[in-house]
């Protein structure tokens, strides 16, 4: 079983290893799926998503498109 101090030691770890660029790798894992859900969720509806998500439809439309994700 993981305990709270092994997780501290894995994200300590992941941010020493990642200095410097920790949110555009973390963006980089999270965004595609992230936003792939939030569409099935929303049954391919971009507004809907795009309100979920708090962010401007075409900032999703841009999004969607630069990550290849098939609407």
């Amino acid at each position: 079983m993981t305990t709270e101090n092994d997780i501290t030691q894995l994200s300590d770890l992941f941010f020493t290893d990642n200095h410097g660029k920790v949110y555009r790798v973390l963006l980089d894992k999270l965004e595609r799926p992230l936003i792939s859900r939030v569409l099935v969720l929303t049954g391919g509806n971009q507004l809907k998503a795009a309100s979920v998500l708090g962010i401007n439809r075409n900032t999703l439309r841009a999004k969607i498109k630069r990550l290849g994700i098939n609407v």
